[in-house]
Formats: C-alpha cells, structure tokens, sequence
C-alpha cells in the first residue's frame, strides 16, 4: 500500500527531499525502506526521531499503516 512520508528538518537535510512515496504496511517496514534507500546519515538521524502518522505520534514501529497514510519524520526540534 501507498504511503506518504515528509521529512522535516534534520531528517529532510539527511534524504535531500521534502516528501516522498513508499509501499510500506508497517512503520518498520518505512523505516527499514527509508534507511536502505538514504543510508547512513538517515539512520542516524533516526534513533532521535518521532513519528507523526496521519496526525498521531508515535514511537511505535510495529504500527500498521493504511493504505494513503501520511507519515511526517519528526526530528527533536530546538525550542528558543
């Protein structure tokens, strides 16, 4: 099934992207796909990384998506 994913901040600086499409029914699934494909700089970016899907956080990758889902990748944000 088709998923959006929206990169933001540090995980937008590590993929070179704003948003992009993936087949993904699981957020570990995404994650796993996301990694292969941005590498190293991702992964790393990623053990601090929350998950907004279709509006809801979560940490929880066992997650199933559905199908048109928007996952926003969420890296801590500085607060000022």
């Amino acid at each position: 099934m088709t998923v959006t994913v929206r990169y933001f901040a540090g995980a937008r600086a590590a993929v070179g992207v704003d948003t992009e499409t993936r087949d993904a029914g699981s957020l570990e699934e995404l994650v796993g796909q996301i990694v292969d494909a941005h590498g190293e700089r991702l992964e790393r970016v990623l053990t601090a990384c929350s998950f907004l899907v279709d509006g809801t956080s979560t940490r929880d990758r066992a997650l199933q998506l559905t199908p048109g889902a928007v996952v926003d990748v969420l890296p801590p944000f500085a607060g000022g």
